[in-house]
């Protein structure tokens, strides 16, 4: 018998009614990184020529700066897009984890039963902020959704949280 078919097998062990990883949208690849920095890098280098073709020697250096500075704001965007939240809901506990882009890792478990979602929405933009609220705690999740995907996993926890309240189901044989 192997772990695996142990761990399934364990009367203790509880199934897993949902299960999420959220992670920050970045919607620039890398070879389109490299085809900006090409593309800025390139406007630079035309526009410090000219510059250096009227006298204006010093106008290089900004322009340098200035696809410098663009360099360093993508690469923060891109060690930034790290971060991300887990959120695993089973019939006894509600875990979240959420890790920095830095590594920084809070955790938090709550009971289920005694937990709701709270939302704060917007007639024009829709779901803006999601909350689980346990025991005086109001805990954010899922901020880097959009308003519509925030929609959707709230209905999918909010159906999870609901399984677990029902308790387990066992049929008989």
């Amino acid at each position: 018998m192997t772990a695996q078919n142990h761990a399934d097998n364990d009367p203790g062990s509880e199934p897993t009614l949902f299960s999420a990883i959220i992670t920050p949208h970045r919607s620039l690849s890398s070879q389109g990184f490299l085809l900006v920095m090409a593309l800025v890098g390139g406007f630079s280098f035309i526009g410090g020529m000219f510059f250096f073709w009227l006298g204006a020697w010093p106008v290089i250096g900004f322009l340098g700066l200035d696809v410098v500075l663009v360099y360093w704001a993508f690469r923060a965007n891109y060690r930034a897009a790290a971060a991300f939240e887990e959120v695993t809901v089973t019939p006894s506990k509600l875990q979240l984890r959420q890790v920095r882009h830095r590594g920084e890792v809070a955790e938090w478990t709550l009971n289920p039963v005694w937990t709701k979602l709270d939302r704060e929405t917007n007639e024009e933009f829709g779901l803006l902020k999601l909350f689980l609220v346990s025991r005086g705690r109001r805990l954010a999740v899922a901020g880097f959704l959009s308003p519509q995907e925030r929609e959707s996993f709230a209905a999918a926890l909010s159906a999870a949280l609901g399984e677990a309240r029902r308790g387990p189901t066992r049929t008989a044989v």
